[in-house]
């Protein structure tokens, strides 16, 4: 039997005149994703997305695995695709799904009637595959309320798809229909989480690293551009954009008061990113991995005195996040593993004991003045090197 994985989305069906730009997008990223997968088709019907496995043997399993990851899909319904007859359907639905039931002890049917040429109304369909399915799995209880398995029959045009309980997609809307935007990526736990978030919204997210060898490693680096490559299962490719951050950390120690340190390196590194961004084109934002009060640099005098040095709007989406909520999320897309490993990153280096929780932007920028950090910004975006890390 053909098997169809059906994708359903939710709130691009809501989106009116601009729904067929939503759809396309979402096609040109399922299409981009499973390239290497094996062949298949992609059509659209219904605010339903098809995507049929090609070829002799197709790794379904796989296709599945990867539609899960795309942005846009709220649900995926692995189906048979079964000629519309009510007969083939009571004959090879129990089969198909056989599997599922024998595990199961009670189940119902649900019927969807889309094409209404079919000559069965939905009850009687229910009732009809009821039956059979009864007859080949007589352990089954029908239970309509709390069931364990519940068996659908979507009747559409061309064939009647029956499928078990449908898996969840990754939802949102697709990349690329919202903008660019560049996301400063650390070695740590949120970044990564903030910039999924963002791609889950429909932004093409790139990525900017800030690295102070001798002090941060090479194997921080490659911790870096893991986590990177892991957010590419969801985000799509990511341009990689590493800083090389040393000389301006050394003068910051050197020239600005200790307390302060990490607010002015937040600071310069907005810069940077800002400048690379206007370098690079049609970025339209930052996005960090801030959440509010998490951290001496993460408080809202702190980060109001940060978006004081920015021209381009600051998003923070894990900004009103528990800790606790922002690890699930990094367990749920792949990167907590990666962000605990103990490489350190930039931002540990030359930590000060007693950091400003409370900094007045006057005192920031009059710090800042001090010292001409104009050249070793330059110096610093042009030697940036840029790595394009592929989904695959």
């Amino acid at each position: 039997m053909k098997e169809i994985i059906l994708c359903k989305y939710g709130e691009i069906a809501l989106k009116g005149l601009n729904k067929s730009t939503f759809e396309s997008m979402m096609v040109k990223t399922i299409k981009r994703r499973l390239a290497s997968a094996g062949e298949f088709r992609v059509t659209k019907s219904q605010s339903t997305l098809y995507v049929e496995p090609l070829g002799e043997n197709p790794d379904v399993d796989e296709f599945e695995t990867r539609l899960s990851k795309v942005f846009g899909i709220v649900k995926l319904c692995r189906s048979g695709a079964i000629e519309k007859d009510l007969k083939a359907i009571c004959e090879k639905a129990p089969e198909y799904l056989s599997e599922v039931l024998e595990g199961a002890r009670t189940f119902k049917v649900n019927a969807r009637r889309a094409d209404k040429k079919f000559p069965y109304k939905s009850p009687e369909i229910c009732s009809e595959l009821g039956g059979a399915i009864l007859d080949k799995f007589p352990h089954l209880e029908v239970d309509v309320h709390d069931p364990e398995v519940t068996v659908t029959v979507e009747v559409r045009e061309d064939y009647a798809y029956v499928h078990s309980d449908p898996v969840d997609g990754a939802g949102g809307i697709p990349v690329g229909s919202s903008g660019r935007a560049m996301l400063l990526l650390s070695g740590g736990i949120d970044s990564p989480v903030a910039g999924y978030m963002m791609a889950r919204r429909g932004a093409v997210v790139e990525a900017i690293h800030f690295e102070a060898p001798p002090y941060t490693s090479d194997r921080a680096r490659m911790k870096v551009e893991t986590l990177a490559k892991l957010m590419t299962a969801y985000c799509g490719d990511v341009k990689f954009f590493c800083v090389p951050f040393t000389e301006i950390q050394e003068l910051l120690r050197d020239n600005c008061p200790e307390e302060l340190f990490t607010i002015l390196m937040r600071r310069l590194m907005m810069e940077i990113a800002q400048r690379i961004c206007e370098n690079d084109g049609d970025i339209q934002a930052l996005v960090t991995g801030e959440s509010l009060g998490q951290v001496a640099s993460q408080t809202m005098y702190a980060m109001v005195c940060t978006d004081a040095a920015c021209r381009m709007p600051v998003f923070r989406p894990c900004i009103g996040m528990d800790k606790s909520e922002i690890v699930e999320i990094a367990r749920k897309i792949g990167t907590f593993e990666t962000s605990i490993l103990p490489y350190e990153d930039c931002c540990t280096v030359f930590t000060p004991k007693h950091p400003k929780t409370r900094p007045s932007l006057a005192e920031v920028e009059k710090a800042q003045a001090s010292f001409d950090f104009e050249p070793y910004i330059q110096k610093a975006v042009e030697n940036t090197s840029i790595t394009l890390i592929k989904n695959r």
